[in-house]
């Protein structure tokens, strides 16, 4: 669809290969643990609309960004799309959805608690909500394009605040995820060594997001420059539903409402 920033990460792009695969596993997951009436809110450019649709009765994707919904009503007419930027989610009924999901989303949002609150809204009861958001212990360097990352304390806390059932795992990988993890790491470490006065963390995020988009863009095509095979073999395969959350590239919060 041709919106190729480092944060919407597209399959068309080899060199971002290894993240498409990690943000497409959440899907994979979620779609053996939802059924009914599904929305999702974040859809991006509908990366896990194929996943997800088939066992569901309906799809519905919210986004904010005009021209991912334009094109995904065309590529998915079967399926429900709605620009808007939310929380809160203005337009939609209490009750009205048996699971809401929203990958790599919730470190975006200011209002992370009235996030999870709009969430809890729209949700019937016994209905689910499953997040998926960066485990802080693995951030390489600040991603001046989010808000706030977690730790796992911090992000169950968090959904307790609001759920009645909450449990946090992780998305990890095998030893071929981390060799890249570890490879982008030293990347990144040549990079930050020359900011000495530490300015990605002083200065405001929207002077450091476009030098940081030029500078994420760049280590990922040198990292499938110095190991191309290794870039291009890793699928979502290679990443896995894991009881401990300390150790996981990403946090998967599975938040139940109570029955009524």
């Amino acid at each position: 669809m041709g919106v190729f920033t480092t944060e919407i990460t597209s399959d068309l792009l080899p060199s971002d290969n290894p993240l498409h695969q990690r943000l497409l596993k959440p899907y994979i997951i979620a779609s053996k643990m939802i059924c009914g009436h599904l929305l999702e809110l974040g859809c991006g450019e509908g990366r896990g609309v194929e996943e997800l649709s088939g066992g569901v009765q309906s799809y519905t994707g919210i986004d904010k960004i005009g021209m991912v919904i334009d094109a995904l009503r065309s590529r998915f007419p079967g399926h429900s799309f709605h620009r808007m930027n939310f929380p809160p989610l203005g337009g939609i009924a209490d009750s009205e959805y048996d699971a809401v999901i929203a990958f790599q989303v919730i470190e975006h949002i200011e209002n992370d608690r009235l996030f999870l609150q709009e969430m809890y809204r729209v949700l019937r009861p016994g209905g689910k909500a499953l997040l998926s958001t960066p485990n802080r212990n693995f951030s390489l360097t600040r991603n001046p394009w989010h808000v706030r990352e977690y730790l796992p304390g911090e992000f169950e806390a968090l959904g307790k605040s609001v759920f009645e059932e909450v449990e946090i795992m992780g998305i990890a990988g095998n030893p071929k995820v981390m060799e890249y993890h570890q490879l982008n790491k030293k990347s990144v470490e040549r990079i930050t060594r020359w900011d000495f006065m530490q300015l990605q963390y002083r200065l405001p995020a929207w002077i450091l997001r476009w030098p940081y988009e030029l500078l994420n863009r760049l280590n990922r095509i040198r990292l499938r420059k110095s190991d191309q095979r290794l870039v291009a073999d890793i699928t979502a395969d290679d990443f896995y539903l894991s009881p401990d959350p300390e150790e996981s590239l990403d946090l998967m919060g599975i938040f139940t409402k109570a029955q009524a």
